[in-house]
C-alpha cells in the first residue's frame, strides 16, 4: 500500500456556486501549492465516479457518487464508495469537513492516515433541522449525530474552524483549545473587484446627497442560501418598509428549494412588493459580482438562533460584499462583530428586525459620506485581514505545526 501525502475529503460538489465549494477550492489550491500530492475527494454530480487531472495545481480530484432519494441514503452510499476507495492507499494526512465523510475515517484512523484534521464549519446536530424541520423532535437521531461528531472531534489531531464563536462552542464540548485553530474565510480579490462608482450609485451623487439617483429605484441585494437562519424573509419585509419612503427593489440570489421560493413570493405578495422582488438561481462568482456592482446596498440579515449564536459561522456573503465597494447592512451578532466594526466597516442592526434594516437604509440615504467611508474602509479591511491567500497561509502554518513538511520545488 502506497502512502500519499494529503487527502482532502468533503461531502460536497466542487466546483459549484456556493460557499462550501468556494472554500474547498481555495484550501485545495493552498495545500497543493505548499505540499503537492493532494488528493481532493468530493461528491460526483453524476451516478458514476469521475477522476479529474489537476483541476487545481498539484491537486488530483476524484468525485465519488452519492446516490439516494434523501440525504441519509446519499450519505450512506457515499460512505460505502469512499471506504472502498480508501482501501487502495494510505495518507500522511486526511482532512475532513463533516461527519458525513469523516466518521468511518475517525473510527479507523490508524488504518487510513497518520494525522487527521477536522475542519468544522457546521455540525449536523445543529444545522440539519433547518433543512429538515422534523429532525428537531427526533432526539434519538440528534444524539446519534452528536455522538458521531464527538468521535470525529476527539480523533482529530487538529481542528480548524472559521469563527471564534465556533471555537468557544467546541471547547464547551470538551475539546482542548490547544487543538483548535481559527482560520476565517476569505475573498478572492481578483474576482470580487472594488467598484465604488459603479451603476447609478455614484460617489459624486453621494456627495451631492442624492441616494440613489432619482432616475431609478434603490437597488438592494441579498445573496447566499435561502435557508431560514439567513433571514431572507426580513429582507423582503424591510423592502416593504423602505418602499414607503423611497422607490426600491430587492434582488435575491441563492440556492433554494421550490417551497422556499414559494414562501418568499407569498410574503412579497402579502406585503405588496411582488413587482419589486426578483429571485435568481445561484450563478458563477463572476456573474454575481456584476449584480453586486449594479446594486446600492447589500443585506445580510442573519437571524438570532443556535446556528448563528451557538455553533457560529463566518458569513462569506458579508466578506464578499465588503470587498466590492457596496455598503453592507448586517445583523448585530457576535459572528459578524468578529469581522469588523459597526459604523466603520458595515452597519449593524438589531437581528430579526426589518424596521432596523429600514432605518439603516435611510441612515445611509441621509449620510452619503458615511456610506462612502464604510465602503472604502470595508475594502481595506478585506485586503488586510480576509483574503483566501491569508487563509491559505494560516492553513499551511497549521499543517506545519503537525510536522507536515512542504514540498521541495525544483
Amino acid at each position: 500500500m502506497n502512502k500519499s501525502k494529503i487527502a482532502y475529503i468533503a461531502f460536497d460538489t466542487v466546483p459549484a456556486p456556493k460557499g462550501a465549494a468556494i472554500h474547498i477550492a481555495a484550501f485545495s489550491v493552498a495545500l497543493g501549492a505548499a505540499f503537492g500530492d493532494v488528493q481532493l475527494v468530493t461528491v460526483s454530480p453524476t451516478a458514476a465516479s469521475i477522476d479529474y487531472y489537476e483541476i487545481y495545481p498539484q491537486v488530483m480530484q476524484t468525485a465519488l457518487p452519492a446516490i439516494g432519494d434523501n440525504l441519509i441514503q446519499r450519505i450512506l452510499y457515499f460512505r460505502r464508495v469512499l471506504k472502498s476507495w480508501l482501501q487502495r492507499q494510505r495518507f500522511e494526512v486526511i482532512h475532513i469537513r463533516s461527519i458525513y465523510e469523516g466518521f468511518a475515517i475517525a473510527l479507523n484512523k490508524q488504518q487510513y492516515c497518520d494525522r487527521l484534521i477536522f475542519e468544522v464549519n457546521g455540525l449536523p446536530s445543529i444545522e440539519l433541522k433547518y433543512r429538515y424541520p422534523d429532525v428537531a423532535d427526533d432526539q434519538e437521531l440528534l444524539h446519534k449525530l452528536q455522538s458521531q461528531e464527538q468521535i470525529c472531534l476527539e480523533a482529530a489531531d487538529l481542528i480548524i474552524t472559521p469563527s471564534n464563536v465556533t471555537n468557544e462552542y467546541l471547547q464547551a464540548r470538551g475539546i482542548p483549545a490547544t487543538k483548535i485553530r481559527v482560520i476565517p474565510n476569505g475573498v478572492d480579490l481578483n474576482v470580487f473587484t472594488y467598484n465604488l462608482n459603479s451603476a447609478n450609485f455614484h460617489h459624486s451623487s453621494w456627495r451631492d446627497g442624492n441616494f440613489p439617483s432619482p432616475k431609478r429605484k434603490l437597488r438592494i441585494l441579498y445573496f447566499g442560501t435561502l435557508s431560514s437562519w439567513q433571514g431572507v424573509n426580513l429582507a423582503i419585509e424591510a423592502l416593504a418598509l423602505v418602499s414607503r419612503d423611497l422607490p426600491a427593489c430587492l434582488t435575491v440570489i441563492g440556492q433554494a428549494r421550490d417551497y422556499q421560493v414559494k414562501k418568499l413570493n407569498q410574503l412579497a405578495l402579502k406585503l405588496g412588493v411582488t413587482d419589486e422582488l426578483t429571485i435568481l438561481e445561484p450563478m458563477s462568482q463572476t456573474q454575481l459580482v456584476e449584480h453586486i456592482h449594479a446594486s446600492d446596498i447589500i443585506l445580510a440579515p442573519l437571524t438570532p438562533n443556535d446556528r448563528n449564536l451557538i455553533q457560529g459561522c463566518c458569513p462569506l456573503k458579508i466578506l464578499e460584499g465588503m470587498a466590492t465597494g457596496k455598503p453592507v447592512i448586517a445583523s448585530d451578532l457576535p459572528v459578524v462583530r468578529e469581522l469588523g466594526e459597526d459604523g466603520r466597516h458595515f452597519l449593524l442592526v438589531k437581528s430579526g428586525s426589518a424596521k432596523a434594516i429600514r432605518d439603516a437604509v435611510l441612515q445611509l440615504q441621509n449620510n452619503p459620506e458615511l456610506a462612502t467611508q464604510i465602503a472604502v474602509n470595508a475594502r481595506q479591511r478585506i485586503e488586510e485581514c480576509y483574503t483566501w491567500q491569508r487563509a491559505g497561509e494560516a492553513l499551511i502554518a497549521a499543517y506545519a505545526e503537525l510536522g507536515i513538511k512542504r514540498s521541495i520545488k525544483v
